[in-house]
């Protein structure tokens, strides 16, 4: 057996070897006699069946294991001269020459491994930025509307004409071609004029309306609308209003304070300020680091580090580009690429570039994620999915296992840790 191992770069290796058909034919003859001995054959005892017997009745198969035996062999002594242990190696090994001839077979295996990345340097390309900052005026504005949600509705006293942000208390009967329509009717519902509830067009139409006045109101479904009977339909909607509210006045003052930190110990309203501007800077670092710094970071990392990529794992990424460009195609654009070799390599060329910073930036996080000891756990990612559920008013087990058998769990599970490496980075550039 001739074997010549060549490292392409730190993550793709080749192996070429000659096989004898000798060395084919020895595996043969070694695994027919395993075979004769553990092998069921009619008419013979269980260990007692003659290799002729076994080799006559197993034939290609046994070729076959025969020279995938050769192939693993080919593959243990390359990865030996090449100094690659299994740990290191990503996905299966490639074959991608075999040339049977009739006394040697020729072939070439393409091997990948898991790169090595320099992180030294890291921290250092983190962009510098300041924590931003909260200003007292910001932080009354945030209490008082606080306070305003927290106080209660109350009648108004004069019957004037309801202006935005007032609630209306109606009761309503919608019809369609002057029929009612089921769910489309209510009493003393409290609607919150501008809070965009109902139907585009509705609360604007009771906007100048008094207290025990009755209006018709015309609207038009939208046609993405839930329901596909009423979706793009007129309808006409008859309205009484029994009744119209606003926020009672509130007092800022220790007693609101006290209401809003129900777990503090002498809570003023100077503690109830400073921790609403904690708050304040929390919501407004979040924001910067998300629709800044994060992608600003991730760029900046796949720029700046530079290692060897596996090429199978690039392939695939390519793969997948074009899968999904093709469910986008006509028929007869996919028909041209499958037609058409040279075209459809150069579809994935296209892709080549991407394809590689997306790889590039999957290893760059993997490597940070270790290194920092970031982990995101599998219930980490329910509670994820359970919570974003319930904000958009879905059922969080349904959502839960709608991600799980579209096999999305994996991609979410790495998008959070990308998400923690990224924060802890930019957190520690922050505490510096």
């Amino acid at each position: 057996m001739e074997i010549k191992s060549n490292k392409i770069n730190g993550a793709n290796a080749q192996i070429e070897a000659t096989i004898s058909i000798d060395e084919v034919n020895a595996n043969i003859e070694k695994i027919a006699k395993q075979l004769s001995k553990t092998a069921n054959v009619q008419g013979f005892r269980k260990g007692k069946v003659p290799v002729a017997i076994i080799k006559k009745q197993y034939g290609e198969k046994l070729v076959e294991d025969a020279e995938a035996e050769a192939l693993r062999e080919v593959l243990a002594k390359g990865l030996e001269e090449l100094s690659i242990d299994n740990a290191s190696l990503i996905g299966e090994p490639t074959i991608s020459k075999f040339d049977k001839s009739d006394d040697k077979i020729e072939v070439a295996i393409k091997v990948a491994m898991r790169p090595q990345i320099d992180l030294a340097d890291v921290k250092s390309l983190v962009p510098d930025f300041k924590k931003p900052e909260v200003t007292d005026k910001e932080v009354e504005e945030r209490i008082k509307e606080i306070a305003e949600n927290q106080a209660p509705l109350v009648d108004i006293k004069r019957n004037r004409k309801m202006k935005e942000g007032d609630t209306a208390v109606i009761d309503f009967e919608g019809f369609i071609g002057g029929e009612a329509f089921e769910g489309g009717a209510a009493e003393n519902f409290e609607l919150k004029l501008g809070s965009g509830q109902f139907i585009p067009g509705f609360e604007d139409q009771l906007i100048g309306v008094k207290r025990d006045e009755e209006v018709t109101i015309n609207v038009t479904f939208p046609e993405n609308y839930g329901s596909d009977t009423l979706a793009g339909k007129d309808a006409e909607f008859k309205v009484k209003v029994n009744g119209v509210k606003v926020k009672d006045d509130v007092v800022i003052d220790d007693e609101l304070a006290k209401k809003l930190l129900p777990g503090e110990e002498d809570a003023t309203l100077d503690k109830l300020k400073e921790e609403v501007k904690k708050a304040l800077e929390q919501e407004k670092l979040t924001k910067l680091y998300n629709e800044e710094l994060k992608p600003k970071l991730l760029e900046i990392l796949v720029e700046k580090i530079d290692f060897d990529l596996p090429e199978f794992v690039v392939d695939q990424e390519i793969d997948m580009a074009v899968n999904k460009k093709a469910s986008q195609m006509s028929e007869d654009e996919i028909k041209e690429l499958r037609e058409n070799p040279e075209k459809l390599e150069e579809l994935r060329e296209s892709f080549r570039d991407d394809a590689m910073k997306s790889v590039k930036a999957t290893f760059i996080i993997d490597a940070l994620a270790q290194e920092l000891g970031v982990k995101v756990e599998e219930q980490e990612v329910m509670q994820t999915i359970y919570f974003e559920a319930m904000q958009t008013g879905q059922d969080p087990q349904k959502a839960y296992e709608h991600y799980k058998d579209a096999g999305y769990l994996p991609a979410i599970q790495m998008s959070m840790v990308e998400d923690k490496v990224l924060t802890t980075l930019l957190n520690e550039k922050v505490e510096a």
